[in-house]
């Protein structure tokens, strides 16, 4: 009595075998492109933020975080002394510095 010859029984592993290397295709795709769209470019933007941060100096005008625009008048490790107004500095975190504005923009 023989219910499978050995040449259907050795077809029948190496096409599941395929099949399930085709299944986790669409997974490993969504994680290449997950990795494109989204990882490199926020790597890229933090990279960007921590060279501008690194090359603030006295003279420099920016925006922090909250929105405030004004000349950095002192750079520490982690502060930075910002002059809103005439005679008004704020101490702020060189973290809160977000956008580095060209110089003459404020006036």
């Amino acid at each position: 009595m023989v219910f499978i010859s050995n040449a259907y029984a050795q077809a029948a592993g190496a096409a599941s075998t395929e099949s399930s290397l085709m299944s986790f295709l669409p997974i490993i795709l969504m994680f290449v492109v997950l990795y494109f769209v989204m990882i490199r470019p926020q790597m890229k933007r933090q990279k960007e933020q921590k060279t501008m941060l690194d090359a603030l100096a006295k003279g420099d005008e920016v925006i922090t975080a909250g929105g405030i625009a004004g000349k950095v008048t002192k750079v520490s490790d982690t502060f930075v002394s910002v002059e809103v107004s005439n005679g008004v500095d704020i101490q702020i975190q060189k973290s809160a510095v977000t956008t580095l504005l060209p110089k003459g923009t404020l006036k």
